[in-house]
């Protein structure tokens, strides 16, 4: 049976007249991941090509020890004596102007002595080994911990201010637009110094505490701008009917506004808050060693700027690729929820 002229053209792949083609060429994923891996490998290789350009030794096995290293305990003899062997076989440091002072060597990872040494005031006797975070990581746990604190209390101010700016309350409006203005139109530097030298002498705050609530004030004024533009983004038909269904303004807004907001506004919120991972590194203007100060100090004694600055930045590449991975799991649990 001979098919209709039409049906062929759709089956292969052509308009039909006057109909327009439904179904898209695809773009050949192949080539285009090819194009994709040739690019990189371009930019590497201009880097690569770049950094032979300088005269510059890099000396990348410098930063290891800065992140963790191995550090030792070590024992001294705190007087002259000789080593003795028990039958256990544990070796005791015996004074000899007074047997009954002695010291036993046990449980340590290197012995550096045997039985019947002469031992002098200030000898090695043995050693521990273990495992210390270097400046780097110090730094790292430190930005951490500022940033995490940090966006916990900036969500709730910027939840409230948030609400505040969509309230029917004309003191709470007023208050939330000057609060965001205010810290939106001045620089993120000056609104530190001015917690730390003003507000933290008046208060007497530690220099964590006054970098918290600088970061928390800065991003909290952003969160509160993109939470209301999430709600208003929401058909007011949505609280209407609410209302209409018995339920009051508040219940509405918890139960039916924010929740849909809530979807909305997580890709915003998540740019917002991997700004404030970026923007921790301000802090260590007052002396409060982060991964950006820690960074600093490495590479005045290390004197590798560029290996230092390189390993900065990729310990801050991985909080925030971390935290966007983290915002996309949530977008796709409550995409699936719908």
């Amino acid at each position: 049976m001979a098919k209709d002229p039409e049906v062929k053209l759709m089956l292969q792949g052509k308009p039909v007249k006057g109909q327009p083609l439904q179904m898209e060429k695809q773009p050949n994923q192949v080539l285009w991941n090819l194009v994709f891996a040739a690019i990189l490998l371009l930019l590497g290789l201009g880097i690569y090509k770049s950094s032979q350009a300088i005269d510059y030794i890099w000396r990348w096995d410098r930063i290891p020890q800065y992140i963790v290293y191995q550090a030792h305990d070590e024992l001294r003899a705190e007087f002259d004596g000789t080593i003795e062997s028990n039958e256990r076989g544990e070796l005791t440091l015996v004074n000899d102007s007074d047997d009954s002072e002695r010291v036993t060597v046990a449980g340590y990872q290197e012995i550096a002595i045997g039985d019947g040494d002469l031992i002098f005031e200030g000898d090695l006797l043995a050693v521990n080994y273990h495992w210390q975070p270097g400046p780097i990581a110090t730094g790292l746990w430190m930005t951490i911990k500022l940033s995490l604190v940090s966006i916990v209390f900036a969500i709730l101010l910027g939840a409230l201010a948030g609400l505040a700016r969509i309230s029917p309350n004309p003191a709470l409006r007023h208050l939330a637009t000057v609060y965001v203005e205010l810290v939106r139109g001045t620089p993120l530097l000056v609104q530190i110094f001015i917690v730390y030298f003003f507000i933290g002498t008046v208060m007497d705050l530690e220099r964590f505490t006054a970098g918290v609530v600088a970061l928390s004030v800065f991003t909290g004024a952003y969160v509160a701008e993109i939470i209301r533009a999430g709600i208003e983004s929401i058909s007011r038909g949505q609280m209407e009917a609410g209302r209409s269904l018995g339920m009051s303004r508040s219940m509405t807004m918890r139960y039916i506004i924010l929740p849909q907001a809530f979807k909305r506004v997580l890709p915003p919120l998540a740019g917002q808050f991997i700004n404030l991972i970026k923007d921790s590194s301000l802090v260590s203007v007052i002396s409060l060693t982060d991964l950006t100060k820690a960074g600093r100090e490495v590479v005045s004694v290390t004197f590798s700027p560029f290996e230092v600055w390189f390993s900065v930045a990729l310990l801050y590449l991985v909080l925030t690729a971390t935290l966007s991975w983290l915002v996309r799991r949530l977008e796709v649990r409550y995409a699936v929820r719908d």
